[in-house]
C-alpha cells in the first residue's frame, strides 16, 4: 500500500487519522445528501477506547485493501452512500467495515446481522411492550385497594418516574423498555458519522432492501411509541445499541442523522437486489486475494514474512492449488500458518492430513 495513497482519499489516504476524519466531517456532501440543518440535539459518539474499540482496531488493522478497493470505499464516503460489498465467503467483506472504522477513528463498529426473519424495525429500535405492560399492572396492583384490577396503562400514560436527561438519570417507565438498535444508533445526530455493518443482507426477506430505501434517503425515522407521548414528554432519553447505560435524548420521537453513517452492506451473492436499491448504493466486488496480497495479509496479521520461509511459501502454494478446485477463505491459510508457528502437525508424514484438515473446501466437489 505504501506509495499508492491518493490525495483525495479519506480512507487509507495521506495525513494522520484526525486530519482525515475532520475532512470526512467537513467535506461538503452532495446537496441531496445533506442532513446538517436538521433540528435536534446532537450527541457525542463513544470514545475510541474500551474493549469494543480494541476489537474493532484489532480486526480492522489486519485488512489489506487494494487500490481499486480504496477508490470505491472513498467514493462511497464522498457521496454519503451505502457501500454494498459482494464476494465469496472469507474474502474480507465484514472486515472492511472494521478497517474503515479503525483507519478513520470512527469508534466501534455497529453490527446488524441479517437473517430471513429480520425486519427493518429490528435494526431501528427494540420495545419490550410485554415487560412494560407487566410492570404497569404490577404498579396498579400495589397501589389499588383490593378488588378487580383495571385495564392496563396505555402507552400515552406514565407508570411512574420522569424521563432522564442525557446524563443518564433514572429513565421513565417507557424509556426503560426502549433501546435503539444498531441502525437506529447509527442514525443519531452525532458529531461524526458512525460505521454500521449490515451483514449478509442477501439472507433477508425479499422486502427488507426496499424497506431500507426511504430510510437511507431520509436519514431518519420515527419511534411511534415516543411520538405519541410528544405532547406530554417532548424529550425522552433511551439506551443505545452501544451500551444500556448510555442514554441519548430523543426529541418528539424523531431520530435524524446529522452525518449519514458509513453503511457497509455485505452479500455473498445468494440473491439479486432490485435496481432501485442498487442505484442507491456504491458497489464493490471483492475478488479472492492473489499470492502477493495473501503474503501481505500473513505479514500484517501474523508478523510472518512468507518470502523468508520455504515452509510458509509452500503452504501458500498449497493454499492456492487447493483454492483452484473449490472455495477457500483467507483465514484458513492463517490458521495453517498459526498451527505451524505453534509447532503443531510437525511430523512430515502427517502433512497431507494436516492440509486436508485446515484447508477443507467451502464449496466444490470435496466441500
Amino acid at each position: 500500500m505504501a506509495g499508492t495513497e491518493q490525495d483525495w482519499w479519506l480512507y487509507q489516504g495521506t495525513g494522520c487519522t484526525e486530519e482525515r476524519r475532520e475532512r470526512l466531517r467537513t467535506t461538503p456532501a452532495p446537496p441531496w445528501r445533506e442532513f446538517a440543518d436538521t433540528p435536534g440535539p446532537s450527541c457525542t459518539p463513544p470514545a475510541c477506547e474500551g474493549a469494543a474499540w480494541e476489537r474493532t482496531v484489532k480486526r480492522g488493522e489486519g485488512y489489506v485493501p487494494g487500490r481499486d478497493e480504496s477508490d470505491v470505499v472513498n467514493t462511497a464516503l464522498y457521496l454519503r452512500r451505502p457501500l454494498l460489498v459482494t464476494g465469496k465467503p472469507g474474502v474480507g467483506k465484514s472486515t472492511l467495515a472494521h478497517s474503515i472504522a479503525a483507519d478513520l477513528g470512527l469508534g466501534p463498529v455497529l453490527h446488524w446481522p441479517i437473517t430471513s426473519r429480520t425486519v427493518r424495525r429490528d435494526g431501528l429500535y427494540l420495545y419490550d411492550a410485554i415487560g412494560r405492560l407487566q410492570e404497569a399492572n404490577l404498579d396498579r396492583a400495589l397501589t389499588t385497594p383490593a378488588g378487580p384490577v383495571g385495564p392496563p396503562v396505555p402507552d400515552g400514560e406514565s407508570a411512574g418516574g420522569e424521563a432522564p436527561d442525557a446524563e443518564g438519570q433514572e429513565p421513565s417507565s417507557i424509556a426503560r423498555f426502549l433501546r435503539l438498535g444498531p441502525l437506529g444508533t447509527a442514525l443519531l445526530p452525532q458529531d461524526q458519522p458512525r460505521v454500521l455493518l449490515i451483514d449478509e443482507i442477501d439472507k433477508s426477506d425479499i422486502d427488507l432492501p426496499g424497506d431500507l430505501l426511504t430510510l437511507f434517503e431520509d436519514g431518519g425515522f420515527e419511534i411511534p411509541e415516543l411520538a405519541r407521548l410528544a405532547a406530554d414528554q417532548p424529550e425522552v432519553a433511551i439506551a443505545t445499541d452501544d451500551a444500556q447505560d448510555r442514554y441519548v435524548t430523543i426529541r418528539r420521537g424523531r431520530v435524524q442523522c446529522r452525518y449519514f453513517p458509513v453503511v457497509v452492506l455485505t452479500s455473498n451473492g445468494e440473491r439479486e437486489f432490485p435496481p432501485a436499491f442498487l442505484r442507491r448504493c456504491v458497489r464493490l466486488h471483492l475478488q479472492a486475494p492473489d499470492a502477493e496480497k495473501l503474503a501481505r495479509i500473513v505479514r500484517r496479521r501474523l508478523g510472518v514474512d512468507v518470502a523468508e520461509s520455504t515452509e510458509y511459501q509452500q503452504l501458500l502454494l498449497d493454499f492456492l492449488d487447493r483454492r483452484a478446485d473449490g472455495d477457500l477463505a483467507t483465514d484458513q491459510l492463517l490458521n495453517a500458518i498459526q498451527l505451524r508457528l505453534s509447532r503443531a502437525w510437525t511430523n512430515p508424514e502427517d502433512r497431507e492430513r494436516f492440509l486436508g484438515t485446515v484447508l477443507q473446501h467451502l464449496t466444490g466437489p470435496s466441500a
